[in-house]
């Protein structure tokens, strides 16, 4: 009986398969966020695909959990620039902040499955946040640049900042709250703009 062909890990997915993939991880985000043991067999079910299809993607659990985290993650890299070609630079911030709230909510809801996958010895290691540190540099970057905020913050001082994002609880009604949070950090960040 011949092998499966192996796909290697660079080689771009057929359009078809690109949005199976999409289609799991966005279903296995709203599960997992839910229940940190979600059976997988309902993740696929409920995603639309074969059970050949979702292992092809993400052979166990581990692979799943955290490629819903970095897929999670880049997302909410991916919007910054996005948002610099339609917004100006004080707007941009402001609504990719809204972005990453949405985001800390959606990994507390999976710091449980996380946990559970890379707590086992000689499990995989957590993503690093490099993506989203990036994001948030070119953002404060260009709001620098247009004197919107005050010179000299950098990504480590404004994740320090937003922290308090990741105490809400993702079962409150969380979004007033850190709209309130984010609004604060904004008056912070503006206070000796020179343009102001």
């Amino acid at each position: 009986m011949p092998q499966p062909k192996r796909v290697r890990p660079d080689t771009p997915l057929r359009s078809d398969a690109q949005r199976n993939r999409e289609r799991i991880l966005h279903v296995a985000t709203e599960e997992l966020t839910r229940c940190a043991d979600a059976p997988l067999s309902a993740i696929a079910k409920k995603a639309g695909v074969g059970q050949g299809t979702f292992y092809r993607n993400f052979p166990n659990r581990e692979a799943l959990v955290l490629e819903v985290y970095r897929y999670e993650m880049q997302q909410v890299a991916d919007a910054a620039p996005q948002l610099l070609t339609t917004q100006e630079p004080e707007q941009a911030l402001r609504e990719w902040m809204d972005r990453l709230a949405g985001f800390a909510m959606t990994k507390a809801g999976l710091a449980d499955a996380i946990r559970l996958v890379t707590s086992v010895p000689g499990g995989p290691e957590k993503p690093r946040p490099t993506p989203v540190m990036d994001a948030a540099q070119l953002l404060l970057r260009a709001n620098e640049a247009a004197g919107t905020i005050r010179p000299g913050i950098s990504a480590d001082d404004f994740f320090l900042v937003i922290g308090g994002l990741w105490l809400i609880d993702p079962g409150e009604d969380w979004q007033p709250r850190a709209t309130r949070l984010l609004d604060f950090v904004m008056d912070g960040l503006r206070a000796g703009a020179p343009g102001r």
